[in-house]
């Protein structure tokens, strides 16, 4: 392998039987045999957990989720909200189990290019946080548009947090610093995306590399907070209330560690 440093792959899974064996393909291709793959899984009921043990590596580290104590805060409830909470709980317990040097996020739809972790793992060597583009594909893998056509990130704390912001999880790769200091995610962060990256932006260093490396599936069952390019469905009054809680968090947090 390319680095001699322990690679972690962290994936949260619900009932993803449909495409998680071509996404864990592509994953395991690109590991040494002393990295690890964590998967979470949320419950499922169909065949995903069989898939993953079909496998039959033991590079693949399963964890159930329990998100029956877990509750979403009253403050933080609209109509989209309880999805994506269970789903930041998800990748907190997949996160809490990985116990790499180099930490990547992954969605269990998505399927990652050759090059993925070989490019990214050259930039972890001098930056904390690197964030690649995407091909956004249709559900039989059809590319249409680069995803920064649509969303494109930007650099700076305040940037993202007052202006707008575009931190696509599945598109990030961490050192275990930052894996440190985002845990444990605080009740008030609905998406742990946006959490991990705005406390890279106050902390470490990051960079954006503007080849594609993910092949990013849409379809009808995404678990996405918008439909790509389409701007979010919760209410101008909400928005504004949870960045406030992400900054009083935030903040909290630098001064904390």
């Amino acid at each position: 392998m390319i680095s001699k440093k322990m690679i972690s792959v962290c994936m949260a899974t619900y009932n993803g039987e449909k495409y998680i064996a071509e996404q864990v393909e592509s994953i395991l291709a690109q590991l040494g045999q002393e990295d690890e793959l964590i998967v979470s899984d949320d419950g499922s009921t169909d065949n995903t957990l069989q898939i993953l043990e079909n496998f039959n590596d033991r590079r693949i580290k399963i964890f159930n989720h329990d998100r029956k104590n877990i509750k979403v805060p009253f403050y933080l409830r609209s109509h989209l909200t309880d999805k994506f909470y269970f789903i930041t709980r998800n990748f907190e317990n997949a996160l809490k189990n990985a116990k790499g040097d180099y930490i990547f996020l992954s969605d269990h739809d998505d399927v990652w290019l050759p090059a993925k972790v070989e490019t990214m793992i050259k930039c972890l060597d001098k930056d904390n946080l690197v964030i690649s583009d995407a091909w956004v594909v249709k559900e039989n893998m059809e590319r249409q548009n680069k995803l920064s056509e649509y969303a494109n990130y930007k650099k700076g704390f305040w940037q993202n947090i007052m202006v707008k912001s575009f931190y696509c999880g599945c598109l990030f790769a961490f050192t275990k610093n930052i894996k440190n200091s985002i845990l444990p995610i605080p009740s008030s962060v609905l998406v742990h995306d946006f959490w991990l990256g705005l406390i890279s932006e106050l902390k470490f260093s990051s960079v954006y590399i503007s080849e594609p490396l993910v092949l990013y599936r849409r379809h009808s069952n995404t678990a996405s907070n918008t439909d790509v390019g389409q701007a979010s469905k919760n209410s101008i009054f909400f928005i504004i209330k949870y960045r406030i809680f992400l900054l009083f968090a935030a903040i909290s947090r630098y001064l904390r560690r």
